[in-house]
């Protein structure tokens, strides 16, 4: 019986492809809350992360993004990193409050003059500009009405699409219209350690239901708009792995599998949402209309997905977890034989092709993009340089893995490394960093990390060194 999991072997046999498909796209990403800052500059209205991370308690250190790395006035300098990294294209999301301060109604033209130049920028750079709609920072005044969990959300979130679409749709060819749902649902409302901080299952179940019917509308709308238009949307996916072979922990994953993937991509790719989960959430399951999962299957033309890890999980008592399943801890893993990363999570690059072809084999979406994937390390920046060695290793491993994916007959299409960046990480605040170019947080100074260099060199190439 396997007790525990098993580190990947470092000199596995196998076939090692380094070239990527022509045309393969290689972008950076970002979002809006945690770069942006002028959080109330120009006409911008609040959004829920304003709120929470004001709130005493809520982020470390009581960090906010108020200021963050000021890109909303250096937007500039940093496309100018961008070109000179070689971007073929730049992951970004709009902030709603900033375009629309109370959700909806009166449209701020200046919060909306802002991307008009960031996107002209872009395209003077040779970059392409991949626009995300949602990355968690809803406006207030929507929130104080019920947020995700009132069902006009879907209305508001379609009429704020259809805005963005008509300002900047002859020149942004690639939308995404949700941000990991998973995370805004049950981090945001269950969970209740990222905004707006709430904590109830049958909250959390129902803003998932309104935010992928969002998303269903949202394509809708932009397809209407620019039949051309590539609209897809991003969800953080991982394999889960019993911690063991008892039955009890192969229960617990089947359960946490379909928590965080099958809860999204079934109804997406038009399956419904799965009955066994519907059947475990019993009372707590999101209403649903009729017409609803039509809507939320309305076709995309890509599927962006963000991975960090696979995760392992056993089976624990409701006391612990209402779910009833919970991940190995970081000593438990560690243990196991696996290195982590700053946010304790382990390091599994292969687990990004075992992803990969999973999704392709189950789902057969017409093109994927990886979305996001980096990680935080412990980052020194020495005599203006910052030697990240695990992170060069981290990206060339993920990106070996992508190569063998795409080897499988996978519809890769392009990687975005999470982030450009350092950032305001969410309820971490400042204290992790994941960005491939270091910011000095007290002078927004912006230096290129050795991963830069090596990003660079994979990006001129359109291949994998194997050797630094």
């Amino acid at each position: 019986m396997k007790e525990t999991p098993q580190p990947e072997g470092q000199n596995a046999s196998r076939l090692i492809q380094t070239v990527f498909p022509q045309n393969f796209v290689w972008g950076a990403a970002t979002a809006s809350y945690q770069i942006e800052g002028a959080w109330n500059e120009d006409g911008k209205g609040a959004s829920i992360w304003d709120t929470f991370s004001h709130t005493p308690g809520k982020v470390k250190n009581g960090d906010n993004g108020d200021v963050a790395t000021d890109h909303y006035h250096r937007w500039k300098e940093d496309i100018g990193l961008m070109k000179e990294l070689g971007l073929k294209a730049y992951r970004f999301s709009i902030s709603w409050p900033r375009v629309i301060p109370q959700g909806k109604g009166s449209v701020n033209q200046e919060g909306l003059a802002f991307y008009d130049r960031l996107v002209d920028g872009l395209l003077e750079a040779g970059i392409q500009p991949f626009v995300t709609l949602y990355h968690w920072d809803l406006p207030q005044a929507l929130q104080e009405t019920g947020g995700w969990g009132n069902p006009s959300i879907v209305e508001d979130f379609a009429c704020y699409a259809e805005l963005l679409g008509q300002q900047l749709g002859d020149r942004v060819k690639h939308w995404i219209t949700l941000n990991e749902p998973h995370v805004f649902a049950y981090a945001g409302h269950f969970g209740g350690f990222h905004a707006p901080g709430e904590q109830s299952l049958e909250l959390a179940n129902q803003v998932s239901h309104h935010a992928l019917l969002a998303h269903g509308r949202a394509v809708s709308v932009l397809r209407a708009l620019w039949p051309d238009a590539k609209v897809g949307i991003t969800l953080n996916l991982s394999l889960s792995h019993p911690a063991s072979d008892l039955p009890a922990d192969r229960m617990a994953a089947r359960i946490a599998d379909g928590q965080l993937n099958r809860w999204f991509l079934d109804p997406v790719f038009g399956r419904g949402y799965p009955e066994d989960m519907l059947a475990f959430y019993g009372d707590s399951a999101p209403r649903i209309e009729p017409d609803d999962l039509d809507q939320i299957a309305e076709p995309i033309d890509f599927l962006g997905i963000n991975y960090y890890s696979n995760h392992f999980i056993r089976a624990v008592g409701a006391d612990e977890n209402p779910l009833g399943y919970s991940h190995l801890s970081p000593d438990e893993l560690v243990q196991a034989g696996y290195e982590l990363t700053e946010m304790g999570w382990p390091i599994m690059a292969d687990g990004l092709r075992e992803l990969l072809v999973h999704v392709n084999r189950e789902y057969h979406p017409e093109a994927i993009y990886i979305t996001e994937n980096g990680a935080a390390f412990n980052d020194q920046l020495e005599e203006e340089s910052v030697h990240d060695d695990r992170r060069t290793g981290y990206l060339r491993e993920h990106l070996l893995a992508a190569r063998r994916a795409i080897s499988e007959g996978v519809p890769l299409r392009g990687y975005f490394v999470w982030s450009l960046m350092d950032n305001f990480e969410w309820a971490h605040g400042y204290s992790k960093r994941f960005g491939i170019v270091h910011v000095d947080f007290e002078t927004q100074k912006r230096t290129l990390k050795d991963s830069a260099k090596f990003y660079q060199r994979v990006i001129a190439s359109n291949e994998v060194p194997l050797m630094s």
